[in-house]
C-alpha cells in the first residue's frame, strides 16, 4: 500500500512539474546584457517603455514598442522570431512580461535586462538622448 501511495504521489508531482511553464528567456545583468549584444551579429533591441520614457533616454539602436499599447502583440510581429531579441524597460518588470509574451509567440532567443535601463545607467553604460 505504501508503494502505491509513493507511486501516485510521484506521478502527481511529475504532472505538476510538467504543467508549469518555464520562461524561455534569460535575464542578464547590465554588463552581461551588453556583452551578449556585442557578441550577436543581428540584434533586435526592444524598449517596452512608454514613448515619454523612451524620449528621456534609451539604449542606442533600440526600437520602442510600448508594453501598455493595446496593439503591443501586433506591433512586435515586425520582429524576426529567428533573431535574438534583447528587451528592457525602466526597472525590469514590463520587460519580463514582454519576454514571456515573445516566448509564447514563438521567439526562441530572448534576453531581459535585469533592473532595466536604470541598472544600465548605473553600470555606466551608454544612454542615448534624442536631439
Amino acid at each position: 500500500m505504501t508503494k502505491k501511495i509513493v507511486y501516485y504521489f510521484a506521478l502527481l508531482l511529475s504532472f505538476a512539474c510538467v504543467s508549469q511553464q518555464a520562461d524561455n528567456y534569460k535575464t542578464l545583468v547590465a554588463n552581461d546584457f551588453n556583452t551578449a549584444i556585442l557578441k550577436e551579429k543581428k540584434v533586435q533591441l526592444l524598449d517596452v517603455r512608454t514613448l515619454k520614457e523612451y524620449d528621456s533616454g534609451f539604449i542606442k539602436n533600440s526600437k520602442n514598442i510600448n508594453w501598455f499599447d493595446a496593439n503591443f502583440e501586433k506591433k512586435i510581429t515586425i520582429l524576426d522570431k529567428n533573431k535574438p531579441v534583447f528587451v528592457y524597460c525602466k526597472a525590469g518588470g514590463r520587460s519580463a512580461k514582454a519576454c514571456s509574451k515573445l516566448a509564447e509567440l514563438g521567439f526562441t532567443k530572448i534576453f531581459n535586462l535585469d533592473g532595466g535601463i536604470e541598472s544600465w545607467a548605473k553600470a555606466k553604460k551608454e544612454v542615448t538622448f534624442k536631439k
